[in-house]
């Protein structure tokens, strides 16, 4: 048996997705900014897939600029608005949460380093949202610009996105929005949510590995950091992805996540049922409909983990690996869990396809493998 519950890390792709993007291929022989017939067509494919997505986002075409991913959207949008206030003495501080992809957090702290910002990071309540409030406190003058996520990676409890942004509009700051949790997973109206940058990803929709985009608010200006050809407005340059971008916009509301929540629940409420030590983060609060991430006291995340893989059954783990040093959920430390039920993580992210059945076979494992392990440790 082989069960992929992943979702959050990328989602399969649908036939209907991956044919576009072969066919777009096959189609785009030429170099879009080539004069000839060839580089024509190839620029075609890619203008009717950034209309695509600028339609179903609600915002202009001329706003998107392709970009590998979600996390070269986010260094982009850093980067770009960092490097073009650096000389205003006036801006001094950037604020961020605590809870960030390794995307915002790392290059925030690269960049506030390089140019002498400051760096405030704010924690999230126990709960796992963090306090539009305690953000909104701290804004001033001196704020050069405020990044956070729609909804959080791990968990996928949603952010007050919407708040924040009305908020530094009324002061002029501008905001970076990662939304890349949150396409398809959750209503999203980046017209009606003004943020001078938002961050998606295909692949998270079942879209292309390798393509993505930063859409970027009429009147908002950043620098570019990737010279060269002065590709997509002079903001990102480099030969564009044309298959990458058509698959992006055929991926599109290919996947209704909103089935998910049945399952989800029920997954919850079953290993509830027959765990009931378990912790269950984000229950009381608002989330995507695909994401439980729970802990399982008294057990290793990694070593579940592990069993789970040889049962067949794909998650992921609450724990970052770097360099070989295991270390617990940043997320969960920061909405204050203990260090050692950080440790005991897991995240399950559930596709359309998944159905209760799927839910009752990784209760069934879990308790097999929590028996199996407490045996071997004598308990």
């Amino acid at each position: 048996m082989r069960l992929y519950l992943d979702y959050n890390a990328t989602c399969p792709m649908p036939e209907s997705v991956a044919l576009a993007t072969i066919e777009a291929s096959r189609k785009s022989l030429g170099n879009p900014s080539s004069m000839h017939w060839a580089g024509r067509e190839a620029r075609r494919l890619l203008d009717d897939a950034r209309d695509c997505l600028a339609d179903f986002l609600g915002v202009e075409p001329g706003s998107i600029v392709f970009t590998s991913g979600g996390s070269e959207s986010n260094n982009l949008a850093i980067a770009g608005h960092l490097l073009r206030v650096a000389k205003n003495a006036q801006k001094q501080k950037v604020i961020t949460t605590a809870i960030e992809h390794p995307s915002v957090l790392k290059t925030l702290e690269f960049w506030c380093d390089q140019l002498d910002f400051d760096l405030l990071t704010i924690s999230p309540r126990e709960n796992g949202v963090v306090d539009a409030s305690d953000i909104i406190r701290k804004l001033d003058d001196a704020t050069a610009m405020v990044c956070m996520m729609w909804a959080n990676n791990e968990t996928g409890i949603i952010q007050p996105a919407a708040e924040i942004v009305s908020a530094c509009r009324t002061r002029n700051i501008p905001v970076l929005i990662d939304a890349v949790q949150v396409l398809g997973k959750a209503p999203m109206d980046l017209a009606k949510l003004d943020a001078d940058f938002v961050s998606l990803s295909a692949h998270k929709i079942g879209g292309p590995k390798g393509v993505g985009c930063l859409v970027v608010r009429r009147g908002s200006t950043l620098l570019p950091w990737l010279l060269g050809g002065g590709q997509e407005r002079g903001r990102r340059s480099g030969t564009e992805n044309v298959a990458g971008a058509v698959g992006f916009a055929h991926a599109l509301g290919c996947k209704d996540f909103s089935q998910c929540v049945s399952v989800r629940d029920y997954f919850e409420s079953e290993l509830l049922k027959y765990m009931p030590d378990v912790t269950v983060y984000g229950q009381a609060v608002q989330r995507v409909g695909n994401t439980s991430m729970f802990a399982v006291p008294g057990m290793d995340g990694e070593t579940l983990l592990m069993q789970l893989d040889l049962a067949g059954f794909a998650v992921a783990s609450g724990s970052a690996c770097s360099s070989g040093k295991r270390e617990p959920s940043h997320v969960l430390q920061a909405m204050g869990v203990d260090v050692r039920l950080a440790r005991s993580s897991l995240r399950v992210s559930f596709g359309p396809e998944h159905q209760n059945v799927d839910a009752d076979a990784l209760v069934r494992e879990l308790l097999r493998i929590r028996m199996l392990l407490r045996k071997m440790a004598g308990l």
